[in-house]
Protein backbone atom coordinates (compact mmCIF):
# COMPACT_ATOMS: atom_id res chain seq x y z
CA UNK A 1 0.00 0.00 0.00
CA UNK A 2 1.41 3.12 -1.07
CA UNK A 3 0.97 5.78 1.91
CA UNK A 4 1.38 9.51 2.32
CA UNK A 5 4.03 9.43 4.25
CA UNK A 6 5.51 7.35 1.32
CA UNK A 7 5.02 9.87 -1.49
CA UNK A 8 5.93 12.44 1.36
CA UNK A 9 9.98 11.12 1.44
CA UNK A 10 10.13 10.95 -2.60
CA UNK A 11 8.64 14.05 -3.45
CA UNK A 12 9.53 17.46 -3.01
CA UNK A 13 7.08 20.43 -2.35
CA UNK A 14 9.16 22.10 -5.30
CA UNK A 15 8.50 19.61 -7.72
CA UNK A 16 6.91 21.26 -11.15
CA UNK A 17 7.39 18.26 -13.61
CA UNK A 18 4.78 15.79 -14.21
CA UNK A 19 5.77 11.78 -14.96
CA UNK A 20 4.13 9.53 -16.69
CA UNK A 21 5.30 6.24 -17.58
CA UNK A 22 3.99 3.67 -19.69
CA UNK A 23 4.14 -0.12 -19.46
CA UNK A 24 5.11 -2.54 -21.92
CA UNK A 25 3.56 -1.85 -25.54
CA UNK A 26 4.96 -5.48 -27.07
CA UNK A 27 4.14 -4.86 -30.50
CA UNK A 28 0.53 -2.81 -30.04
CA UNK A 29 0.84 0.63 -31.93
CA UNK A 30 -3.11 1.00 -31.96
CA UNK A 31 -2.39 0.64 -27.99
CA UNK A 32 0.23 3.46 -27.83
CA UNK A 33 -1.01 5.69 -30.68
CA UNK A 34 -4.62 5.84 -27.90
CA UNK A 35 -2.29 5.74 -25.08
CA UNK A 36 -0.45 9.00 -26.70
CA UNK A 37 -3.61 10.53 -27.40
CA UNK A 38 -5.06 9.71 -23.27
CA UNK A 39 -1.91 11.62 -21.97
CA UNK A 40 -2.25 14.45 -23.57
CA UNK A 41 -5.48 15.02 -22.80
CA UNK A 42 -4.82 14.29 -19.32
CA UNK A 43 -2.32 16.95 -19.40
CA UNK A 44 -3.72 19.77 -20.80
CA UNK A 45 -6.82 19.20 -19.03
CA UNK A 46 -5.00 18.65 -15.37
CA UNK A 47 -1.45 19.95 -15.47
CA UNK A 48 -1.16 21.90 -19.04
CA UNK A 49 1.27 24.78 -16.95
CA UNK A 50 3.64 22.15 -15.72
CA UNK A 51 6.59 20.50 -17.91
CA UNK A 52 5.78 17.09 -18.51
CA UNK A 53 8.12 13.67 -19.06
CA UNK A 54 7.26 10.24 -20.49
CA UNK A 55 9.00 7.20 -19.11
CA UNK A 56 8.28 4.12 -21.59
CA UNK A 57 9.69 1.01 -19.30
CA UNK A 58 10.63 -1.05 -22.27
CA UNK A 59 9.45 -4.24 -24.32
CA UNK A 60 8.19 -2.00 -27.09
CA UNK A 61 8.92 -5.36 -29.59
CA UNK A 62 7.49 -9.43 -29.73
CA UNK A 63 4.01 -10.56 -29.19
CA UNK A 64 1.81 -7.77 -31.07
CA UNK A 65 1.38 -7.42 -34.72
CA UNK A 66 3.34 -4.15 -34.94
CA UNK A 67 6.94 -3.93 -33.42
CA UNK A 68 8.12 -2.03 -35.95
CA UNK A 69 5.60 0.96 -36.22
CA UNK A 70 5.82 1.20 -32.13
CA UNK A 71 9.83 1.78 -32.52
CA UNK A 72 8.96 4.53 -35.04
CA UNK A 73 6.49 6.36 -32.99
CA UNK A 74 8.98 5.95 -30.62
CA UNK A 75 11.58 7.30 -32.25
CA UNK A 76 9.73 10.36 -33.66
CA UNK A 77 8.66 11.28 -30.18
CA UNK A 78 5.74 13.20 -28.98
CA UNK A 79 5.45 16.99 -29.26
CA UNK A 80 5.57 18.79 -25.91
CA UNK A 81 6.65 15.86 -23.67
CA UNK A 82 9.88 14.61 -22.86
CA UNK A 83 10.33 11.33 -23.81
CA UNK A 84 12.50 8.60 -22.35
CA UNK A 85 12.56 4.97 -23.48
CA UNK A 86 14.52 2.58 -21.54
CA UNK A 87 15.18 -0.93 -22.47
CA UNK A 88 13.34 -3.96 -21.91
CA UNK A 89 14.20 -7.56 -21.79
CA UNK A 90 12.76 -8.07 -25.41
CA UNK A 91 14.23 -5.66 -26.93
CA UNK A 92 17.48 -6.60 -25.63
CA UNK A 93 16.68 -9.76 -26.88
CA UNK A 94 15.92 -8.54 -30.74
CA UNK A 95 19.64 -6.75 -30.70
CA UNK A 96 21.06 -10.00 -29.42
CA UNK A 97 19.40 -11.82 -32.69
CA UNK A 98 20.75 -8.80 -34.40
CA UNK A 99 23.83 -9.22 -34.38
CA UNK A 100 24.28 -13.20 -33.62
CA UNK A 101 23.21 -16.53 -35.00
CA UNK A 102 23.51 -18.19 -32.29
CA UNK A 103 21.06 -21.07 -31.75
CA UNK A 104 20.21 -20.58 -28.51
CA UNK A 105 19.73 -16.55 -28.35
CA UNK A 106 17.49 -17.27 -31.25
CA UNK A 107 15.02 -19.83 -29.07
CA UNK A 108 15.21 -17.91 -26.57
CA UNK A 109 13.71 -15.03 -28.52
CA UNK A 110 11.70 -16.92 -30.74
CA UNK A 111 9.98 -18.86 -27.73
CA UNK A 112 9.33 -15.38 -26.14
CA UNK A 113 7.44 -14.09 -28.74
CA UNK A 114 10.38 -13.21 -31.60
CA UNK A 115 8.32 -14.47 -34.80
CA UNK A 116 5.47 -11.58 -34.43
CA UNK A 117 8.60 -9.20 -34.97
CA UNK A 118 10.44 -11.72 -37.53
CA UNK A 119 6.73 -10.87 -39.21
CA UNK A 120 6.67 -7.03 -38.64
CA UNK A 121 10.05 -6.95 -39.77
CA UNK A 122 8.82 -8.97 -43.23
CA UNK A 123 11.78 -11.08 -42.33
CA UNK A 124 11.18 -15.16 -42.93
CA UNK A 125 13.60 -18.09 -40.75
CA UNK A 126 13.96 -19.66 -44.30
CA UNK A 127 13.18 -22.94 -43.04
CA UNK A 128 15.18 -22.55 -39.27
CA UNK A 129 18.11 -20.59 -40.31
CA UNK A 130 19.15 -17.89 -38.02
CA UNK A 131 20.29 -14.78 -39.83
CA UNK A 132 21.10 -11.93 -38.04
CA UNK A 133 21.87 -9.74 -41.27
CA UNK A 134 18.25 -10.29 -42.21
CA UNK A 135 17.16 -8.88 -38.56
CA UNK A 136 19.89 -5.69 -39.00
CA UNK A 137 19.40 -5.08 -42.44
CA UNK A 138 15.50 -5.12 -42.18
CA UNK A 139 15.97 -2.86 -38.82
CA UNK A 140 18.11 -0.39 -40.58
CA UNK A 141 21.17 1.68 -39.34
CA UNK A 142 18.92 4.78 -37.68
CA UNK A 143 16.57 2.04 -35.47
CA UNK A 144 19.44 -0.10 -34.78
CA UNK A 145 21.42 2.77 -33.36
CA UNK A 146 17.92 3.95 -31.69
CA UNK A 147 17.77 0.97 -29.50
CA UNK A 148 21.41 0.45 -29.11
CA UNK A 149 21.02 4.18 -26.86
CA UNK A 150 18.08 2.61 -24.85
CA UNK A 151 19.24 3.47 -20.65
CA UNK A 152 18.69 0.72 -18.59
CA UNK A 153 16.85 2.81 -15.78
CA UNK A 154 16.00 6.63 -15.20
CA UNK A 155 16.25 8.42 -11.96
CA UNK A 156 14.50 11.62 -11.06
CA UNK A 157 12.29 13.00 -8.28
CA UNK A 158 12.61 10.14 -6.03
CA UNK A 159 11.22 7.53 -9.12
CA UNK A 160 13.69 4.91 -10.26
CA UNK A 161 11.66 4.13 -13.67
CA UNK A 162 12.94 0.71 -14.74
CA UNK A 163 11.96 -2.42 -17.18
CA UNK A 164 12.10 -5.08 -14.66
CA UNK A 165 13.23 -3.92 -10.93
CA UNK A 166 16.15 -3.83 -9.05
CA UNK A 167 18.21 -6.53 -6.50
CA UNK A 168 17.15 -4.89 -3.44
CA UNK A 169 20.00 -3.81 -1.29
CA UNK A 170 22.61 -3.07 -4.61
CA UNK A 171 23.09 0.40 -5.44
CA UNK A 172 21.81 1.79 -8.76
CA UNK A 173 24.79 1.90 -10.19
CA UNK A 174 26.34 -1.24 -8.77
CA UNK A 175 23.02 -2.94 -10.41
CA UNK A 176 23.81 -5.81 -13.30
CA UNK A 177 21.63 -4.93 -16.33
CA UNK A 178 20.89 -8.16 -16.48
CA UNK A 179 18.39 -7.76 -13.14
CA UNK A 180 16.94 -4.52 -14.45
CA UNK A 181 15.78 -6.22 -17.53
CA UNK A 182 14.66 -9.79 -16.30
CA UNK A 183 14.56 -9.66 -12.48
CA UNK A 184 11.26 -10.82 -10.69
CA UNK A 185 10.92 -13.18 -7.78
CA UNK A 186 13.69 -11.17 -5.71
CA UNK A 187 12.85 -7.82 -6.67
CA UNK A 188 8.80 -8.48 -6.45
CA UNK A 189 8.79 -9.89 -3.02
CA UNK A 190 11.04 -7.86 -1.50
CA UNK A 191 9.49 -5.57 1.39
CA UNK A 192 12.96 -2.97 1.53
CA UNK A 193 12.82 0.75 1.75
CA UNK A 194 14.69 1.10 -1.47
CA UNK A 195 15.30 4.35 -0.96
CA UNK A 196 13.29 5.53 -4.63
CA UNK A 197 9.97 4.48 -5.38
CA UNK A 198 10.21 2.06 -8.10
CA UNK A 199 8.09 2.02 -11.17
CA UNK A 200 8.50 -0.77 -13.53
CA UNK A 201 6.88 -3.65 -16.34
CA UNK A 202 7.87 -6.97 -16.80
CA UNK A 203 5.59 -8.82 -14.74
CA UNK A 204 2.16 -7.96 -16.54
CA UNK A 205 -0.85 -7.85 -13.96
CA UNK A 206 -4.76 -7.86 -14.47
CA UNK A 207 -4.50 -4.31 -12.53
CA UNK A 208 -1.49 -1.86 -11.82
CA UNK A 209 -0.08 -3.47 -8.32
CA UNK A 210 0.83 -0.79 -5.82
CA UNK A 211 3.17 -1.45 -3.02
CA UNK A 212 4.62 0.84 -0.23
CA UNK A 213 8.17 0.71 -3.01
CA UNK A 214 7.23 -0.28 -5.82
CA UNK A 215 4.51 0.09 -8.78
CA UNK A 216 3.68 -2.56 -11.35
CA UNK A 217 2.62 -1.07 -15.15
CA UNK A 218 2.37 -3.93 -16.87
CA UNK A 219 -0.79 -5.09 -17.33
CA UNK A 220 -0.54 -7.30 -21.18
CA UNK A 221 -0.86 -5.59 -23.92
CA UNK A 222 -0.66 -8.63 -26.54
CA UNK A 223 -2.34 -10.84 -23.92
CA UNK A 224 -4.79 -8.53 -23.11
CA UNK A 225 -5.39 -5.49 -25.36
CA UNK A 226 -4.84 -3.57 -22.26
CA UNK A 227 -2.14 -0.77 -21.57
CA UNK A 228 -1.47 0.89 -18.70
CA UNK A 229 0.04 4.69 -17.85
CA UNK A 230 0.77 5.59 -14.09
CA UNK A 231 0.17 9.71 -13.62
CA UNK A 232 2.99 10.76 -11.22
CA UNK A 233 2.56 14.45 -10.21
CA UNK A 234 4.43 15.43 -7.06
CA UNK A 235 2.31 14.53 -3.55
CA UNK A 236 -1.08 13.26 -5.15
CA UNK A 237 -1.65 10.19 -4.82
CA UNK A 238 -0.45 8.14 -8.20
CA UNK A 239 -3.23 8.01 -10.78
CA UNK A 240 -4.01 5.17 -13.99
CA UNK A 241 -4.72 5.86 -17.18
CA UNK A 242 -5.81 3.00 -19.15
CA UNK A 243 -6.66 2.19 -22.95
CA UNK A 244 -8.34 -0.87 -24.17
CA UNK A 245 -8.66 -3.15 -27.44
CA UNK A 246 -8.66 -6.08 -28.72
CA UNK A 247 -6.36 -9.18 -27.49
CA UNK A 248 -3.59 -9.79 -30.40
CA UNK A 249 -3.87 -13.66 -29.82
Amino acid sequence: MLTSSTLTRFNSKTMTRIHYAIGDVHGRDDLLEQMHARVRAHHEAHHAERPATIVHVGDYVDRGPDSIKVIDRLMRGLAGFEVICLKGNHDAMLLTCAQTDSRQAWLTWLGNGGAATLMSLGVSLRFGGFEPKDVAGALGNERLAWLRKLAAYHLADGFLFVHAGILPGRPIEEQREEDLLWIRRRFLESDADHGVLVIHGHTPRDEPEVRHNRIGIDTGAAITGRLTAVVLAGMQAPEFLTVQGEPAY
